[in-house]
């Protein structure tokens, strides 16, 4: 990180980030070109997870690379000058790598989607064995996880 004042160290403070952002950006490479996608998301003992349709450019991607960044921000606010080349933002944010695969059998989907499930309430829900057959499930385990803020 070229800016080693802003980095976060604590992984405790790096992980409440994750905690608290309500919107996830997964970034893949579609042969050479990135390919960004904001999706809710659910966080346990590293490891990130994501649902959607079984079919897509997403999916279709991660098929054929499994290699992914994701991003995290929040609190995040614009901080305006007189001079608007001195405007900024303050914001708190998370960029993790890892690996994505595919959860495949029923009952790993169930516990996936109750980690979705809990990222955005204490409930949790009972899912017909058809819906959670149609949904692809995906799962990154993530190989490092870097934090930055500014203004904080």
């Amino acid at each position: 990180m070229r800016r080693k004042d802003k980095q976060i160290t604590d992984q405790a403070a790096i992980e409440s980030i994750v905690r608290r952002a309500r919107v996830c950006r997964l970034a893949v490479s579609d042969d050479g070109w990135p390919y960004v996608v904001p999706l809710c998301f659910g966080y346990k003992d590293g490891a990130l997870y994501f649902h959607g349709a079984g079919e897509g450019r997403k999916i279709d991607i991660l098929r054929r690379n499994s290699r992914v960044c994701v991003e995290f921000d929040i609190d995040t606010e614009l901080v305006t000058n007189e001079q608007a080349c001195q405007c900024t933002m303050r914001y708190r944010s998370v960029i993790a790598f890892g690996k994505a695969s595919f959860v495949e059998d029923v009952e790993s989907k169930r516990e996936a989607l109750d980690i979705l499930m809990s990222q955005y309430s204490d409930r949790s829900g009972a899912y017909s064995d058809e819906a959670v057959g149609k949904l692809a499930i995906i799962r990154v385990d993530i190989e490092s996880m870097t934090g930055k803020q500014s203004g904080y």
